[in-house]
């Protein structure tokens, strides 16, 4: 029997066009949410919204792009008035080594994972009333040292410590915000790679992780329906880390 936590809830999920973000907003419809999701790509956003379900409200919108933020969050107070849990999932992962890092590279990754979540939450909170809650979407990069991860990682590590900013400054309005950090996903990890060296990649990454797999878009999704509902109440300005040990062993 599926549960109902989120049965009258409106959930907003950026990003929720593919991978981690589709599975986290495919959760949230199938516990009984109206589901809102953001991305730039139209056809993939359609294609989410058909597989979410019906009443799935997709919005075309840039997470690098503060009026693309501001007009999505419009949308959401038009079709939906308020919102109750939010996954901020929209980012990039250009990942190249430091000597080939390129200005272009450094300015759309800082672009899109640091000022796009920053002024997503900015702007979601007039839509947010006490006792909802923010999930932000962190990674493993936040807390090692992997080559060819340097802006990535650093950006990462940002995320990781707004949560605790944004919880300080949210705290007298009741709105709660936590931190997932990934470690690898199969859904998203491997979509940027030459096709002849998806295999090679796969086999090098999960012989990192200690139980030899990757991680689910539903794994995560577990974990960031538990951190917007009534059940984590208790839970303020965490971090979740789902890495299949990759970190810490």
């Amino acid at each position: 029997m599926t549960s109902q936590r989120f049965q009258g809830k409106i959930a907003v999920v950026t990003g929720g066009n593919s991978g981690i973000g589709l599975g986290v907003a495919k959760a949230y419809a199938r516990e009984g949410a109206q589901v809102a999701i953001t991305g730039r790509n139209e056809k993939t956003l359609q294609a989410a919204a058909k597989e979410i379900g019906e009443g799935t409200l997709a919005i075309p919108s840039d997470a690098g792009r503060v009026a693309d933020i501001e007009a999505a969050m419009n949308r959401i107070k038009e079709r939906f008035e308020r919102i109750d849990a939010m996954f901020v999932n929209a980012g990039v992962a250009k990942l190249a080594p430091f000597e080939d890092v390129t200005e272009e590279i450094f300015d759309e990754t800082v672009e899109i994972n640091m000022k796009g979540v920053f002024f997503t939450v900015q702007k979601a909170i007039p839509l947010m009333p006490k006792g909802s809650a923010i999930v932000l979407n962190g990674s493993i990069n936040a807390h090692i040292g992997m080559a060819a991860t340097s802006v990535y990682g650093a950006t990462k590590a940002a995320v990781v410590n707004m949560a605790k900013t944004f919880s300080r400054d949210l705290l007298e309005r009741g709105i709660r915000v936590n931190v997932i950090s990934p470690g690898p996903i199969s859904s998203a990890l491997l979509r940027d790679i030459p096709q002849e060296k998806i295999q090679e990649t796969r086999d090098w990454i999960q012989s990192q992780v200690p139980i030899k797999r990757f991680g689910t878009p539903e794994e995560i999704a577990a974990a960031a329906l538990y951190l917007t509902s009534p059940e984590s109440a208790f839970v303020v300005g965490s971090e979740l880390i789902i890495d299949g040990g990759m970190s810490t062993l």
